[in-house]
């Protein structure tokens, strides 16, 4: 296991890790010794690694998963965009304030025949966080200014004009909370997102690859078909706020993921979610390429089928999707 792995390990994952160092240690002994002793030694151990790496990831808790969507080797939004399009160009600016390098987005040329579709040339956007402190800085860690959406907006009905297909990729902690934010209008931005891409006469394809928080994820959320990676998260506060609200203290935010339902699985059930993506045993950080390629089929299994319905019946069945969730009564 590479050293940024071992500095990026989460804790449930140390008895595994501690397991596979003995295991590497084995195998370097294998290729100077190659007893019989040892290669049986070794085969129980990869037996046993395995086991144990099964047991972990397939019984995670609501909170480990919101571990491991904030894994600082996950795929972001620019990793997904490299892999799943060609000559994709960013466009820039909202053309009111300016540019909020905490949103991307531009056309591309999806990739759909790798997997077993067409290629397409669609809009692709959507949050972006950073790898290090200089560009975690650069770009808020993902969380937008009004900015930001409106320039989302700008380039959403850009597609609309020209008849592209829109996918948008969430993966934030929410949206921006300073004070510069709210004077420049950052509830305005994001209802206004809801609203015109609610009616947005092109299919909209919405995949929750990390954190999906609040307005600051809804913002770009409304869409024809919303996917979600296994191990994303997706709720109307973090567990951390949550946690803060209720109990006054941060302690509790495993508590708080329990409650919140914030996980696939959780969401399924309730209509928010239509298909979960599956990841590679570990989560999306062991293997990206594996992941977003799972991205990649998915797209085109939930795209496909939309380019063919007309723009009526797609804005109808739109307002139905959102109108069925949840509960009300009127009194």
């Amino acid at each position: 296991m590479s050293q940024n792995i071992k500095s990026n390990l989460l804790d449930f994952e140390k008895p595994l890790f501690e397991l596979e160092q003995k295991l590497e240690e084995m195998r370097a002994l294998r290729s100077k010794d190659a007893g019989t002793e040892l290669s049986k030694t070794l085969a129980a151990l990869e037996i046993r690694v395995d086991e144990l790496r099964t047991s972990i990831y397939r019984d995670l808790t609501r909170w480990q998963r919101v571990q491991i969507a904030r894994h600082p080797d996950r795929p972001y939004t620019l990793d997904h965009i490299d892999g799943l399009t060609e000559g994709f160009v960013e466009l820039h600016g909202d053309r009111l304030f300016g540019e909020d390098p905490a949103i991307v987005g531009g056309f591309g040329t999806f990739k759909g025949s790798r997997y077993g579709g067409k290629d397409q040339t669609v809009l692709i956007l959507g949050h972006q966080k950073g790898r290090d402190t200089k560009t975690r800085k650069f770009r808020r860690f993902g969380m937008p200014n009004p900015e930001g959406y409106r320039k989302a907006l700008r380039l959403m009905k850009m597609a609309g004009r020209f008849n592209i297909p829109v996918i948008t990729l969430l993966d934030t902690t929410g949206a921006f909370p300073g004070l510069e934010a709210e004077e420049r209008g950052q509830a305005e931005a994001i209802a206004r997102n809801l609203f015109e891409m609610a009616r947005l006469p092109v299919p909209i394809i919405v995949i929750v690859i990390g954190e999906g928080a609040s307005g600051g994820a809804l913002g770009i959320g409304v869409g024809d078909r919303i996917l979600m990676l296994e191990n994303a998260w997706y709720s109307v506060i973090s567990p951390e706020s949550c946690s803060s609200i209720l109990w006054r203290s941060w302690d509790y935010k495993e508590e708080a993921a329990r409650a919140l339902k914030l996980t696939a699985t959780d969401l399924i059930p309730f209509g928010i979610v239509d298909q979960i993506i599956a990841e590679p045993l570990g989560g999306a950080h062991r293997d990206p390429e594996t992941t977003i390629a799972a991205v990649g089929k998915a797209i085109v299994e939930n795209l496909t089928p939309l380019l063919t319905v007309p723009t009526s019946e797609l804005l109808d069945r739109r307002l139905a999707k959102f109108d069925a969730m949840g509960t009300f009564t009127e009194v």
